[in-house]
């Protein structure tokens, strides 16, 4: 009796772990059976079932925007970096050609060299620094500390490379490199330059250059000169040493004017130098007469690289003496009408205040014949004095723009059939 009823006491226990072994398994068998199901649509379905080939709704602007095409490339207008650098007595010259040239959107660098007297200097810094367009904008950069240059030497091209060197440091926005003596002054507005040269190529150098030497190669080339200043703090001319030296055969010499317009690219290039071959000629010019005639006509006519982008004229207004001296003429107030035929951007050479100065100033530029003030451009905000700084992207060119645009033309397409450049 106590057996059976021991035995009744694990039944119900029994029965109970029977029932959830059976759920359990049925459990098992319905979930793998789902998970089969579901592999064998996956397998039979998968090419319908993909998400590549799913029904989206799409709605016109994706249509549009997915077969537009990018907006067409616009040409900014380019801008110029210029160095005006003068000598002793160049103050007031200097200081007018600037504000002749002056635009919001160009780099300017000042110099006045070391022959000047220190007032001139400081006087120069002060007008830059108190100007209050030059502040506004902060374009224009003066050499404080004074190089000492020498005309004929090699001093006049590393004046050049350091102003080169600090416009590449001031602004990285700048596209053709002009230099300019306070000798010079423009026959164009800045808004006729900017207009003319937006459609062209940015990489073209305007450099006059022959590689017929002449009477140069005796006079200039096979002598060899000394600059005293590389290391005098004093101005004086070169002297000529002994012995003279041969025709070079590593290269070709050209020559040409010391003026010129040159490509940003071509700049670095000389700065730079990833090419031993500006720094080579900088040495060997360091000994030839009237340096800043030769070296850049020199470099960019022996680099592949740049030949190619040579237009044979420095974009001057010259008169010179027949046979030539050493020196152009200097002109004056009945030249104006050849230099207005010319079409050239800049004249040279003019003495201080000239009438013909303020001819050009009254007629070409539109500015008060006192050299005072601004030449006037779109990006003045008050036209008549043109004292404040309103758009600068803002080009109203003028009649300058005709003449200047029908030289350009015209030197561009005879660059470019021409087959003998640098040659």
């Amino acid at each position: 009796m106590a057996f059976s009823n021991s035995e009744r006491r694990w039944i119900f226990p029994l029965a109970m772990a029977s029932l959830m072994f059976i759920f359990l398994t049925a459990a098992s068998f319905n979930m793998g059976l789902l998970s089969s199901v579901r592999s064998i649509n996956s397998l039979i379905f998968s090419s319908n079932l993909s998400p590549s080939n799913e029904t989206t709704v799409e709605f016109v602007e994706s249509k549009t925007n997915n077969h537009s095409s990018p907006p067409p490339h616009v040409q900014s207008s380019p801008r110029f970096g210029y160095l005006v650098s003068g000598s002793k007595g160049d103050l007031e010259s200097l200081w007018r050609v600037l504000r002749a040239l002056y635009h919001p959107r160009n780099q300017y660098v000042v110099h006045l060299d070391l022959e000047s007297p220190a007032e001139e200097r400081i006087e120069l810094a002060k007008r830059v620094r108190e100007d209050p367009v030059f502040n506004d904008v902060g374009n224009v950069h003066m050499i404080t500390k004074a190089n000492l240059v020498t005309y004929r030497g090699p001093t006049m091209v590393a004046n050049t490379l350091h102003a080169c060197a600090i416009l590449l440091k001031k602004s990285k926005d700048w596209d053709w490199f002009i230099n300019l003596s306070a000798s010079d002054y423009p026959l164009v507005t800045q808004d006729d330059l900017i207009h003319t040269f937006t459609g062209l190529d940015r990489n073209l150098n305007f450099i006059d250059y022959t590689s017929k030497l002449g009477w140069k190669a005796e006079k200039r080339a096979k002598p060899l000169i000394i600059d005293p200043g590389l290391y005098s703090t004093k101005k004086s001319d070169v002297f000529w040493v002994t012995p003279r030296r041969t025709m070079p055969t590593a290269f070709k010499l050209f020559t040409g004017s010391a003026w010129m317009v040159l490509s940003r690219s071509f700049v670095e290039y000389c700065i730079w130098g990833w090419d031993n071959l500006p720094r080579t000629l900088l040495m060997y010019y360091t000994n030839f007469l009237s340096t800043p005639e030769g070296y850049f006509q020199t470099v960019i006519c022996n680099t592949p690289e740049y030949s190619s982008t040579v237009v044979n004229h420095d974009l001057h207004y010259i008169s010179w003496d027949r046979p030539p001296k050493q020196h152009p003429r200097t002109l004056n107030i009945s030249d104006t009408e050849r230099m207005i035929a010319s079409g050239a951007v800049f004249a040279r050479k003019f003495k201080h205040d000239d009438l013909a100065l303020d001819k050009i100033d009254i007629e070409l530029l539109g500015r008060g014949g006192n050299g005072g003030n601004f030449t006037p451009g779109g990006w003045c905000a008050d036209k008549h004095k043109c004292s404040k700084v309103g758009d600068p992207s803002k080009i109203n060119p003028g009649p300058g723009a005709n003449r200047l645009q029908e030289l350009v033309s015209r030197l561009v397409s005879a660059s470019k059939v021409d087959q003998r450049k640098c040659r």
